[in-house]
């Protein structure tokens, strides 16, 4: 079964998915934020087409582990989700996801490939391997 993993944030949503086995996440997508409704139809056309069948949400928490205003919104924007696809949502902790992909990207790209790239899907990737790695334990 597949997994998406989404980082979702104010201006883009980082889009993952995990092969079919559920073993090694891989980015997939960014979307550009329009609207809810436009945003979540794009995730939702991601689930049908790939037959995904789990989601993992990062979560931004604060250091204190609390929950501020933008996890509020990552939940609602979750929320909202769940009314188009019934498809089961964990959150896992997103903290450092994009400081991770940033440097990925600079072990691994050049500097004219990284000012034209965005993180959001490679964070993405970060937050459902995490989740990937605590089901095989």
């Amino acid at each position: 079964m597949r997994s998406l993993g989404l980082d979702v944030g104010d201006r883009r949503i980082g889009v993952a998915m995990s092969d079919p086995l559920g073993i090694v996440a891989s980015p997939l997508t960014i979307i550009e934020r329009k609207n809810d409704i436009a945003d979540i139809e794009a995730v939702a056309d991601i689930i049908r087409r790939n037959g995904i069948g789990h989601i993992v949400i990062g979560l931004p928490l604060a250091v204190d582990g609390g929950a501020g205003m933008q996890a509020e919104k990552v939940k609602a924007f979750a929320n909202r989700l769940l009314e188009v696809v019934k498809v089961p949502v964990d959150f896992r902790d997103e903290s450092f996801t994009t400081v991770s992909a940033r440097k990925l990207m600079m072990e691994t790209m050049s500097k004219k490939a990284r000012r034209q790239a965005k993180d959001d899907a490679i964070a993405a990737a970060f937050i459902l391997q995490h989740f990937l790695d605590e089901q095989c334990r």
